[in-house]
């Protein structure tokens, strides 16, 4: 179906209802006739109270028009505009001639592409009957290779949030598009050639609005754009300026890097590039047998992160000895710049090591900054590069993609000096949120109240919104045409799979409307630009494009560059004294976007393992000298702003650093996301937004409840679950490694041997290069209907995740190792929990799946307790709704929801293989290998998963499972567990091999 052809506009009120309830003894109170109800807060209260779930009809223009006509503006009320559900009532059409090759009951796939920090990732979009229900990556897209991470993954739960905004607003009164067309018009009609007309947008490489941007400052000369994302990368931007004298992006090839060093930056955890740096990295650890190489990453970090873990030697620094690390090897390696002391934490050993290695791969190093950096250690590590001869082999250099890149800290301060000098007369809001994000400084909150016209798009009424003149409900990506450029520059055309449900306008549009073409649409405008990019091929090259989700060819070119000689001249930052405080955008939900996605905040964070808030992050000796524990309140007070948060110790944080992850502390999220955690924003400043000293914390004597998944689940207990060793261990015992087998296995035990004649499906999953991203887990939940159970829930460990990433350390818990563990159902051939089952609903079938018969299923729970892996969920209370609703969409119809009471876990995606199976029997033939990819297989950027056929003797699963560090966990049971693991192997340098000071 397509999707203009499924009418989701909710249905209209019953007038008839409303004026015989207001005809009623209840209603004589509050109006005369209904030509002339009386606005009061009577009525008002009357309204909410008989008609609760009756303002869904408000979200279709033509019915809005009819009912405010005759009720008048009284209904004009936030809370008919926040917290409402549409009716889940839809009208179905059936086709008068069906699209070619549409099977009802069969999903169609869309090449689309999704947005974030205005960067691009390519996804295919699962629709079923015009309903999209699930994302993964698009393998022809250069940004994800085919691999999605939790957040956009997530974003299809959004997609039906019924918390979304659902109606154009004027200072809090609902009113429609044309109205506000109407409005916008006549304010610019006002101003001198745009004089006083401000627009802000976050960062844009949107080829389209780039191009309206530019026409519209033709319009109106006068007129300014500013731009403020707070999590952009200016000091990326100004390390490029400081080096080569002009913006410039840079874009790395770890495919090509036997050596690399990361200078506090997480390539793997965050970034526009981050899906695809991960495949090449992961590309380069990838081992099965002795003879294989790997590469090796050093790390100096403040705070444990997705990199830092992966790293074969770390050092757990402070922000400002990060900056002494790079000026010391700098001048090592020979370069002109005042390098300092080398850090107290770094040892001569490990840094002559370090220095020694990047010499010894000249052409195959690589050298990265993180973005939070400060300009000079971003210069430095271009002239590392260049002194190493990388420049072309491991980095390359671009002309930037964001379009005409600006310090968006300094673009930001002049609006807010502008409007304090009186000089906005309107100001437009493309996205973002500043009023939560904003630098605490800037004060942006209050002086929005001084500007005369305010719009703010936005897909929720947010923070923003609530304090805007104007607010226009904002499309999501999956409703609306637009294009956006990956981190590399290539182009791809966003096509929506379904129509918008609450008539949300999408940026290009009311661009559009405020250069006078209110009618204009998004389809027609991106396809316009691209008629002219295109030209004569237009129609050969717009459907190909669409299809394929990115534009041939689009990528940037590398460029030439020079490196300025004063390059390094700037002298070396001050080293401060007490706490420092770092920022950090939040894994889950960014910089508090996603706070209304119950997916995204039941996910544990990879290393603390919270949900549901974030914590004043710090090392256990900093705890230890300020004497507080975890879940301690303690107030936060830095640059005259003060919060109250509590306390989580993390192993592996640098000394007298306190993180404070962004995003939560939201007041208009949405009902998930409200009141989550503590607002970080609030002490952030506009002149050091990243990492800043002075620190002052204070202890309230109070606490607050965490919830961690930490030690959920635990099965350790001492048992051998984590296996790793060294590259030089594996190379001298190639056949048979110690650490791989540290336990010796029974050789008989009571349950006989069955032989599967068909398939016998299995998973291998390599910890050598998975980085505990969480990808798979919110894959899995997307496909499997998997409810959230909320932060209570959580508390007493009743998560419902089928697939967890348990988080192991090993050495010392200031200088520790890290060890993430993918955890699902193992499919025991003999599996504990069968036997113990009353009523037989778990069993295993002839393919060797150990499955569950929800049906039967009474809720004993004996197969949880008999489970030593700890992977059975129990459904304790009605998570998943059985009454339909707005989110009811985005379940996946090949997978039963599951009520109150049943027991489940991994299926191993059942549904995937018994569509394969379909597909091969119709044409009589094999499941071929690799024709199944389960959900959490193809979500992983790393490739750390690999499913297959174990009776195929040719199968990659059968040839990763013969590698030498191919284990089961607890197979000493005689569990026979169909999902093993590789062992997790690190690449130390031969000098440290066997040192543990100064960085494992």
């Amino acid at each position: 179906m397509n999707p203009q052809d499924k009418d989701l506009t909710p249905q209209p009120l019953d007038l008839g209802a409303v004026r015989k309830r207001l005809e009623g003894s209840q209603g004589k109170a509050y109006w005369r006739s209904l030509d002339e109800l009386a606005d009061t807060e009577a009525f008002q209260e009357f309204m909410h109270k008989e008609f609760p779930r009756q303002a869904a009809p408000l979200a279709s223009n033509v019915n809005r028009r009819d009912f405010v006509k005759l009720l008048g503006a009284s209904l004009a009320l936030a809370g008919l505009t926040s917290c409402i559900r549409p009716n889940p009532q839809e009208q179905y059409t059936s086709y008068v001639r069906a699209p070619e090759y549409y099977l009802p009951g069969v999903p169609q796939f869309y090449a689309t592409a999704m947005s974030l920090g205005g960067y691009g990732v390519g996804v295919l979009a699962e629709s079923h009957a015009g309903r999209p229900t699930k994302l993964e990556g698009n393998a022809d897209h250069p940004a994800s290779l085919g691999a999605i991470d939790p957040l956009v993954s997530a974003t299809v739960l959004s997609l039906y949030d019924p918390d979304r905004s659902q109606v154009v607003t004027n200072r809090g009164e609902l009113s429609d598009w044309g109205s506000f067309a109407s409005a916008l018009s006549d304010t610019l009609s006002g101003l001198d050639g745009g004089a006083g007309l401000r627009i802000l947008t976050e960062t844009v490489t949107s080829p389209t609005l780039a191009s309206q941007i530019d026409a519209l400052l033709e319009q109106y000369p006068n007129a300014r754009w500013h731009r403020y994302d707070p999590l952009h990368r200016d000091n990326v931007l100004a390390g490029a300026e400081l080096a080569f004298g002009e913006a410039v992006d840079t874009r790395y090839q770890f495919e090509n890097a036997d050596v690399i060093l990361s200078l506090g930056s997480d390539f793997l955890g965050i970034g526009p590039g981050k899906l695809a740096y991960t495949k090449a990295f992961s590309a380069r650890r990838r081992v099965r047998t002795a003879e294989d190489s790997m590469n090796r990453l050093w790390t100096a970090e403040a705070a444990p992160s997705i990199t830092g873990s992966m790293a074969d030697h770390r050092l757990a620094l402070r922000p400002d000895e990060i900056e002494g690390l790079a000026r010391s090897l700098a001048a090592r390696l020979g370069l002109s710049v005042e390098a300092g002391d080398l850090p107290d934490h770094v040892s001569q050993e490990w840094f002559d090591a370090l220095a020694e290695d990047l010499e010894a791969h000249r052409g195959s190093s690589l050298v990265v900054a993180g973005n939070d950096q400060p300009a000079i250690v971003h210069a430095v590590a271009h002239a590392l590069n260049a002194e190493l001869g990388n420049v072309g082999e491991t980095v390359v250099y671009t002309d930037p993609v964001e379009v005409d890149p600006v310090s968006h800290s300094e673009s930001l301060a002049a609006l807010v000096d502008d409007i304090s000098a009186g000089e906005v007369e309107a100001l437009v809001m493309l996205g973002g949120n500043p009023v939560y994000t904003a630098p605490a400084d800037l004060s942006f909150a209050n002086l929005l109240s001084r500007v005369p016209v305010s719009v703010h798009l936005s897909p929720y009424q947010d923070e923003t919104s609530l304090r805007s003149t104007w607010h226009v409900p904002q499309t999501h990506d999956l409703e609306a045409w637009s294009d956006v450029r990956a981190f590399d520059g290539s182009a791809s055309i966003v096509q929506p799979l379904i129509a918008p449900f609450y008539n949300g306008k999408s940026a290009h549009e009311v661009v559009a409307a405020l250069a006078g073409d209110a009618e204009a649409s998004s389809y027609d405008l991106v396809r316009g630009y691209w008629r002219e990019q295109f030209g004569s091929d237009f129609n050969s090259v717009w459907p190909q494009s669409v299809h394929d989700g990115v534009v041939a060819e689009s990528r940037f070119a590398p460029r030439q560059l020079s490196l300025r000689e004063d390059a390094l001249s700037d002298a070396p930052i001050e080293a401060t004294e007490g706490l420092q405080i770092v920022f950090q955008a939040e894994p889950s939900i960014y910089d508090g976007r996603f706070s209304n996605n119950g997916w995204l905040q039941e996910l544990p964070n990879p290393f603390t393992k919270l949900t549901w808030d974030n914590a004043a992050l710090m090392s256990a000796a900093t705890a230890e000298r300020l004497g507080v524990r975890n879940q301690d309140v303690v107030t936060l007070n830095y640059e005259g702003n003060s919060v109250e948060a509590p306390v989580w110790i993390q192993p592996g944080q640098a000394d007298n650093v306190v993180v404070a992850h962004l995003g939560y502390g939201r007041e208009a999220a949405g009902r998930v996301g409200n009141g989550q955690g503590f607002n970080a924003y609030a002490l952030r400043t506009s002149a050091r937004p990243w990492v800043g000293g002075g620190l002052e914390l204070t202890p309230t004597g109070a606490t607050y409840p965490l919830s961690s998944t930490q030690m959920h689940h635990a099965l350790e207990e001492e048992r051998h679950i984590v296996r790793h060793g060294t590259l030089e261990e594996f190379r001298a015992h190639p056949d048979h490694p110690e650490f791989v087998h540290p336990v010796e296995h029974h050789e008989y035990d009571l349950y006989p041997d069955y032989a599967y004649e068909s398939y016998a499906w299995g998973m291998v999953i390599d910890m050598n290069v998975c980085t505990g991203c969480n990808a798979c887990v919110t894959a899995c939940q997307s496909e499997n209907n998997i409810p959230i159970v909320g932060k209570e829930q959580v508390a007493i460990g009743r998560e419902m995740h089928w697939i967890r990433v348990d988080a192991y350390y090993g050495g010392s818990v200031d200088d520790p190792e890290f060890y993430h563990q993918p955890i699902a159902c193992m499919h025991c051939e003999k599996a504990p929990c069968e036997p113990v089952c009353p009523v037989g609903a778990t069993v295993h079938d002839h393919e060797g799946l150990n499955v569950m018969v929800y049906n039967r299923c009474v809720g004993t729970r004996y197969c949880s307790n008999n489970c030593p892996y700890k992977v059975r969920r129990f459904n304790f209370l009605q998570y998943a709704e059985l009454e339909e609703n707005a989110l009811s969409m985005v379940q996946n119809p090949d997978v039963t929801v599951r009520s109150r009471g049943v027991m489940e876990k991994c299926t191993y995606c059942v549904q995937r293989i018994s569509k394969a199976r379909v597909t091969a029997g119709n044409q009589n033939r094999r499941i071929l290998d690799g024709e199944v990819v389960t959900a959490c297989q193809a979500a992983c950027p790393a490739e750390a998963i690999v499913f297959g056929d174990i009776n195929d003797s040719g199968s990659e699963v059968v040839q990763t499972k013969a590698s030498p560090l191919n284990y089961g966990i607890l197979t000493e049971l005689n569990t026979v567990p169909r999902t093993s693991y590789l062992s997790k192997l690190r690449n130390p340098h031969p000098a440290l091999a066997s040192a543990s000071e100064g960085g494992h």
